[in-house]
């Protein structure tokens, strides 16, 4: 116990009691650190030295290749217009199409993918919810998809290098948005139709109609990689 009339350590810190270890106190927060670690960043300055220049930009869906072209990584994109869902059991079955017919199924030239597979309707919303799927299981038919027509991806996670490759040579991008926020996401959903392959279940090729989706470019059109900047910039 403190002698009489000596600061406790409250009054000299703002420490706290760990509360599985009563012994050990948890360091002060530091609210001026907060802006650094607290999410993705939500104004060009605050980008990362990658591309300080990074901007948000809304688009309309379909994407043409010229729409795309000046993308940059690290861009925040506001997206509002028809996505389509597909996972890895869509994707075998749009490779079989290109290889049976030479066209992607369902006149998906030009379309926007979205790696996801969406809940049923609830809440008064076309979708429960829906949030990305990790963007490398698709790995094994993007550059496939990516030369047939398809503009842009939406997933989340680092693709690989073929995939980046691909977009260099296509003129198409990655768009990675965040994941653990499905239900949020799902806001930002007016209208879901599907269109087919209604067997796979949550995998069923839907038609999603979105209003100011919130996603980032993760690889651009010049192969620039959101990520592995952030990789090589922590080195």
């Amino acid at each position: 116990m403190p002698p009489r009339g000596s600061p406790s350590n409250a009054a000299r810190s703002p420490e706290r009691a760990h509360p599985y270890h009563p012994k050990r106190a948890i360091p002060p927060r530091h609210p001026e650190r907060a802006e650094r670690v607290e999410g993705p960043p939500r104004h060009p300055k605050h980008h990362s030295k990658g591309n300080p220049m990074a901007k948000t930009v809304s688009l309309t869906l379909p994407l043409s290749r010229e729409d795309v072209a000046n993308l940059e990584a690290g861009d925040e994109v506001l997206l509002s217009g028809p996505v389509y869902t597909m996972r890895d059991a869509g994707h075998e079955r749009a490779l079989q199409c290109l290889e049976d017919t030479g066209r992607l199924p369902f006149n998906l030239e030009g379309a926007t993918l979205f790696y996801a597979g969406p809940t049923p309707a609830a809440a008064g919303r076309p979708l429960g919810s829906v949030g990305p799927t990790t963007a490398s299981r698709m790995d094994f038919a993007t550059p496939q998809l990516f030369a047939a027509g398809i503009v842009a991806a939406i997933g989340k996670g680092k693709r690989s290098p073929e995939v980046v490759q691909a977009c260099k040579e296509t003129g198409s991008v990655y768009l990675c948005t965040v994941g653990g926020i499905a239900a949020l996401l799902a806001k930002a959903v007016t209208a879901s139709e599907m269109i087919g392959w209604e067997d796979l279940g949550t995998e069923a090729l839907r038609k999603l109609e979105l209003k100011d989706f919130p996603a980032y470019v993760a690889v651009d059109t010049k192969g620039r990689d959101l990520y592995r900047q952030i990789e090589q910039a922590a080195h």
